[in-house]
Formats: structure tokens, C-alpha cells, sequence
């Protein structure tokens, strides 16, 4: 069975990042690896309003234009509506930072396997959620999932 993922802003842009430490760089090498299986067909890539919305943000060029480059990969959009809204309040209430919210309730809605982050912070906040209907992992747990 094909797998559906999820892969946040920071998830996305850890290929380019400073390689300074070997996290980072282990962490970049299995996004990369990832991309790979997406533009195989091997993994479906799930992209998100609030994901456009903060990769338009970025005031680097490059940054912006290598983001847009991954989501164009994705099988699917998932546009804002009030059930994302409602669920991201709850995650809001549970101490989840709003952007990170609204990216775990997008990906929830759209019924991914697999949500990836780089944050560990956030991470650690989202294996305290009840009833969450979505794993999330680091792209080291999403390279060993695959």
C-alpha cells in the first residue's frame, strides 16, 4: 500500500540547511531521500494552503523556489475550511504553536500516514495529543517507516 505524507515547512527546507552538525546533515540526506521515493510514485506528497501560504513568506528566493519546486510534487491540496479551523484551535489549546497547528490539522484532514517535522519541540508536544489520528516523526523515523 502507497503511503501519504506530510512534510512541514522546516521538513521541506532541511536539504538546505547549514550542514554544521551530522543531524542536520543525516536529517537533509533522508528528506532527499524521501523527495526520491515521491518523484518515483513510491510515496504520495500531501501539500497544504497554510504550507504555500508560509513557503511564500520566505523572503529567500532560493528558499521560496526550491519549496514550490517540492509541493509541486504533491497528489493533493488541501484548502482551508472549518473543520482544519476547529482542530487546529483544540492543538492551539494543548499548547501547539499556531502555524504547527494548522499544518497537523491540514494533514489530518487530508488523512496522511505519516506527518514530518524537524522541530523537536513540536514533535514532543504532538505524542502528548489524544486521539490524534496521524504519526508524526522526524525525517529519520519517516526514512525508516518507508
Amino acid at each position: 500500500m502507497k503511503r501519504v505524507i506530510y512534510l512541514d515547512t522546516c521538513s521541506i527546507q532541511r536539504p538546505l540547511d547549514s550542514k554544521t552538525q551530522l543531524r542536520i546533515t543525516l536529517e537533509a540526506e533522508a528528506i532527499l531521500g524521501i523527495l526520491s521515493f515521491v518523484e518515483t510514485n513510491k510515496v504520495d506528497l500531501i501539500s497544504s494552503e497554510i504550507l504555500l501560504f508560509e513557503i511564500n513568506r520566505n523572503s529567500n528566493q532560493i528558499r521560496k523556489e526550491y519549496a514550490l519546486e517540492v509541493i509541486s510534487k504533491a497528489k493533493d491540496f488541501v484548502s482551508m475550511n472549518s473543520k482544519i479551523e476547529k482542530r487546529s484551535k483544540e492543538f492551539v489549546d494543548l499548547g501547539v504553536h499556531f502555524l504547527d497547528a494548522v499544518h497537523l490539522a491540514s494533514a489530518e484532514e487530508a488523512r496522511v500516514d505519516y506527518f514530518c517535522t524537524c522541530d523537536d519541540v513540536f514533535l514532543k508536544k504532538t505524542k502528548k495529543i489524544p486521539g490524534l489520528r496521524i504519526k508524526v516523526v522526524s525525517p529519520l523515523e519517516l526514512a525508516k517507516e518507508l
